[in-house]
């Protein structure tokens, strides 16, 4: 029995039966005791989890214990409020359940602890918070990575595209999001502060409630007094209301008036709720060893499940014995639940990733060659098909338009997106045919922009946002990795988040410069399972690469990243006045049949016989190039674009390699951790038997001007390489 049980039990036993002197209504009475319910079936519940633990049976003890009395938050809401939730969130998870019949709170967290099949969000891959017929939207344990879609959700709620969507949730629903104190401290929590005021101060709705749960530690950390309460009071914008666990009348009065306030007037507001947390972090915690017994124990008079059954007593609601009794019947309940859980788990690799590995290819290339029955009326007298050969730019710029216009829940949004245009020009001209509701600037933060698209694809929307570079993805990757790559795999694909991530980037561009606007990583975005990432290298292609992109999202609820070369935007030659990096643009229904740009499919650039060259993006016109100077030396070199990045067109390599007996595989990113290295790895899974080499980039960030030209992959480089491996 743990000591928290064993002190509520005695303290409870030692009461008397003395006229109480709270006066509470009916309705009142009534909310107690469920507030009550919830709370003591959520504490016997973690009970149940460290118990389950000890006999192996059990593998995730972070338990609510001294929190239930965010129970008092989910009672205010509706069932149909969209809940966001902190990993202490057993008392709110409990007192939704019983407000949407045929859902069992404790059968949901025993089967989720226990990693089985019958847990209904993740199927037995983690423990989450998470439920669809409650609302509940299952997070990682990642501190406050899940308060950007928060804002992301609240901000798309009040959307004016929204109301001609489908969406999960009524017109007046709010959004609510806890975490604890400690996450106060973190970029992604302050920047959703910050986002959440931004709109406040503009007067735009963001119908969400945070709830700060402050047990004054962050593990071993203690929050420094007054600390949190301060940042919190200081937001701009935000009303900020406070309430505590051991004030339970009064804190079912606060929630109640600040839901209802936040519903009515669509601001933004934050509870600052005072808790206590009981055995330790985790399971594994061994808080004795940065906190005396004594302060362990002294926390125990703070426990809310006690000033609750006070709060109970007091109102001549129960008797202390009835208190007991209640208490350890939901033991009873809990325990015989605990033993009716099913003990399977997933068995292969296969079950395991089954969420992020579903494909709908037939439904993809469908949607993938829709196109906006007025489509006329869009572009003008003048379509782009007709119009004059196109830049790259301008492909990826007429393809946006035909994606906001073929799909009305497409939003398009960054940083400089709207107004300018894009740094380069590449989103030129879609505010004004489509309107500031659906191409809009965001503030410039990454997190943001990332977190506004996983909220607003959740509520419907096909999101397209903006990084404006590739090095400013490392700014926001958690919110790529953590938040939008596993909603699928934890919710078992019940929940996902859509969408095309566009990101200029990659090097080589001329005057202007550096690492920053140069970077040519882009291993944080290949080793997210279930990403998909796509790099466009010629105007022909790349309409094609974004509908597959825009269509894997719809119909596969995929996480695509659309990479775009920045020094090809404006490239118009491949040798001086060819014209031979410009193309004609074809419309989305040109594509039906066409499964060339196709997730899995590689691009035949060049035919050769003496060398095939492998790579992508600016290697492509690099190795054409090279070619080109190689020809002249008697070396046949063949061509082929990736294309696709992640996942690799394995199989298609695979079958061009069997046709050489020599593999250059040419990559502009680094020679460590870069492309080229799972491309090699992939042609010897493969069994491919010919000679293999490679030539890469620098391990180096990328100086400006001329010295860049010493850590980048070269046309001289390409030549080289082909030439030594035609020599051996």
């Amino acid at each position: 029995m743990e000591s928290i049980d064993e002190h509520f039990v005695r303290q409870v036993r030692a009461w008397d039966e003395r006229e109480g002197t709270l006066v509470l209504a009916p309705n009142d009475r009534a909310r107690l005791i469920a507030y009550f319910e919830a709370q003591v079936t959520s504490r016997h519940t973690d009970f149940a989890c460290r118990e389950l633990q000890s006999r192996g049976e059990g593998f995730y003890t972070i338990g609510s214990a001294g929190h239930e009395a965010n129970a008092a938050v989910a009672m205010a809401l509706q069932p149909t409020d969209p809940a966001l939730l902190h990993y202490r969130s057993g008392g709110f998870y409990v007192a939704r359940a019983a407000q949407v019949p045929g859902v069992s709170a404790v059968d949901d967290i025993l089967s989720g602890a226990m990693s089985s099949v019958s847990d209904g969000i993740s199927g037995g891959r983690h423990k989450v918070f998470g439920s669809v017929p409650l609302n509940v939207i299952p997070q990682t344990s990642t501190i406050a990575s899940h308060l950007p879609r928060a804002f992301g959700l609240a901000y798309a709620m009040d959307h004016p595209v929204r109301r001609e969507l489908v969406s999960p949730w009524p017109d007046d629903a709010v959004v609510i999001c806890s975490f604890g104190d400690a996450s106060v401290n973190h970029s992604t929590a302050l920047g959703a502060f910050n986002v959440s005021s931004y709109c406040a101060h503009r007067g735009i709705p963001l119908p969400i409630v945070f709830v700060c749960e402050d047990n004054g530690i962050g593990i071993s950390t203690k929050s420094p007094s007054g600390w949190v309460a301060k940042l919190l009071r200081s937001l701009p914008g935000l009303d900020c209301h406070a309430g505590s666990g051991s004030e339970p009348v009064e804190l079912l009065q606060t929630t109640s008036q600040l839901v209802e306030g936040v519903r009515a007037s669509r601001r933004p507001a934050v509870l600052h709720l005072r808790t206590v947390r009981f055995m330790g972090h985790a399971g594994s915690d061994a808080e004795i060893a940065y906190r005396s017994m004594r302060e362990i124990e002294g926390d125990y008079g703070r426990d809310p499940l006690l000033a609750t059954a006070r709060a109970l007593v007091d109102a001549r609601v129960m008797k202390p014995d009835e208190v007991l009794e209640r208490y350890e019947l939901a033991r009873v309940e809990v325990a015989d639940r605990a033993s009716r859980i099913p003990r399977d788990r997933l068995s292969s690799a296969s079950a395991v990733t089954a969420p992020i590995a579903r494909r709908e290819p037939a439904d993809v290339r469908a949607t993938a060659g829709r196109h906006a029955p007025n489509r006329r009326d869009v572009f003008g007298s003048r379509p782009p098909e007709v119009d004059a050969p196109q830049t790259l730019a301008l492909a990826i710029n007429a393809a946006l338009k035909d994606t906001l216009a073929a799909h009305g829940q497409t939003l398009v949004f960054g940083q400089d997106v709207a107004r300018k245009g894009g740094v380069y020009g590449v989103t030129r001209g879609l505010v004004k045919t489509f309107g500031r509701d659906r191409v809009f600037d965001t503030l410039l933060d990454e997190q943001t922009v990332l977190g506004t698209a996983l909220g607003s694809a959740l509520a419907g929307f096909l999101p397209i946002p903006e990084i404006q570079y590739l090095a400013y993805v490392h700014n926001t990757e958690d919110q790529l990795r953590g938040e939008a790559a596993t909603l699928k795999f934890f919710s078992d694909g019940q929940y996902q988040n859509g969408m095309v991530v566009r990101i200029a980037g990659l090097a080589y561009q001329k005057g202007f410069g550096g690492h920053f606007h140069n970077d040519n990583s882009v291993a944080v975005l290949r080793d997210i399972p279930g990403l998909m990432l796509a790099v466009p290298s010629h105007p022909a292609t790349a309409p094609g690469l974004l509908r597959q992109c825009v269509a894997l999202a719809l119909e596969e609820g995929r996480v695509c990243v659309y990479l775009e070369p920045i020094a090809l935007y404006h490239q118009r030659d491949l040798h001086d006045g060819d014209s031979a990096w410009l193309a004609q643009y074809a419309q989305p229904n040109q594509w039906q049949g066409d499964t060339s740009c196709d997730l899995g499919r590689l691009r035949n650039v060049r035919q050769g016989d003496d060398v095939l060259i492998v790579t992508f993006g600016n290697g492509v016109r690099m190795s054409l190039l090279a070619a080109a100077t190689l020809q002249e030396e008697g070396v046949e070199c063949a061509v082929v674009d990736l294309q696709w990045l992640a996942p690799l067109p394995v199989d298609e390599l695979l079958e061009q390699a069997q046709q050489h007996t020599r593999i250059l595989v040419v990559d502009e990113t680094r020679h460590s951790g870069g492309v080229s290295e799972s491309v090699v790895t992939a042609l010897v899974d493969g069994g491919y038997g010919g000679r293999i080499s490679r030539v890469t980039s620098a391990d180096s960030f990328i100086p400006l001007g001329p010295a860049a030209d010493h850590v980048l992959l070269s046309v001289q480089d390409i030549v080289d390489a082909a030439l030594a491996m035609k020599g051996e």
